[in-house]
């Protein structure tokens, strides 16, 4: 019998093990701390949800927009902070917002919506008597009122959008030919997502007609780009010369196209 099996038959309390020996008492784990917030706070875009994962093998921190398109998600190191995450995503606050804006739902032509033209608010109105359209000014607003049938308002819209475009962009081309001493041999409109206008060694000229709701000034610098390629194929320095020759504003016009193009491409005429 053992010494503790005969302490109990006796009535006396056994002696605890001394220490290192038997069973060790467990280790308290300490309390969990918090990690990283569920928002974080930015300038522009106020409060945006965040989803932080840490992945042991990762080296830097690596940011990306949720599936929804209403938050980002954060893939970090096992090193990196709170702190460290929260100024790693206001730094990415351009990029936020510019990939938010892509993801944001698709504006559908229908009356009353409201969409830019020529860099302003423009409200579409149905106005079944009218035969074919008429812009109306207002107080800090404008209005087109299109006429016909309902089913054919968004094509009718389309269609007053793209002859404003193209008298915008023949008037900016014959502006800006002379300065290359060469003539267009033509030019037609699309509707690409790939490119906002294209010229052929045969200074055949290809222009997106949504470039007619950006500002005036990036349209007068899309006619300017695309005509200096008469003289230069290419990008180097004496085309982005002889760009800026023609249109001062080009590199505002150009950041403006890589910020908020994609915003005009979001307006759906079908």
């Amino acid at each position: 019998m053992s010494l503790d099996p005969l302490k109990r038959l006796l009535g006396l309390r056994p002696t605890p093990d001394p220490p290192g020996r038997g069973a060790r008492p467990r280790a308290r784990r300490p309390a969990p701390v918090p990690d990283f917030p569920p928002t974080v706070e930015l300038p522009g875009l106020g409060a945006v949800p965040l989803a932080v994962s840490r992945n042991p093998r990762a080296r830097r921190m690596i940011l990306r927009l949720a599936k929804d398109g209403a938050g980002i998600r954060v893939t970090a190191p096992p090193s990196a902070s709170p702190r460290m995450v929260t100024a790693f995503v206001v730094r990415h606050e351009a990029w936020i917002a510019e990939r938010m804006t892509r993801a944001a739902p698709a504006l559908a032509i229908r009356p009353g919506v409201v969409i830019p033209f020529r860099g302003t608010p423009l409200r579409l109105e149905h106005t079944p008597g009218l035969r074919g359209h008429r812009f109306e000014a207002g107080e800090g607003s404008a209005a087109l009122l299109v006429g016909g049938e309902p089913e054919h308002f968004a094509r009718r819209v389309r269609d007053v959008l793209k002859r404003e475009a193209r008298a915008d962009l023949e008037a900016a081309v014959a502006r800006h030919a002379p300065g290359t001493g060469m003539k267009p041999a033509a030019m037609s409109l699309k509707d690409t997502v790939s490119r906002w206008g294209s010229c052929t060694v045969d200074r055949r000229l290809a222009f997106s007609w949504r470039i007619v709701m950006a500002p005036p000034e990036v349209l007068d610098y899309l006619a300017a780009h695309e005509v200096a390629h008469f003289r230069h194929m290419d990008h180097g320095a004496d085309f982005w010369a002889l760009c800026r020759r023609l249109c001062p504003e080009t590199p505002a016009a150009r950041d403006w196209l890589k910020t908020r193009g994609h915003e005009l491409h979001a307006i759906r005429f079908e």
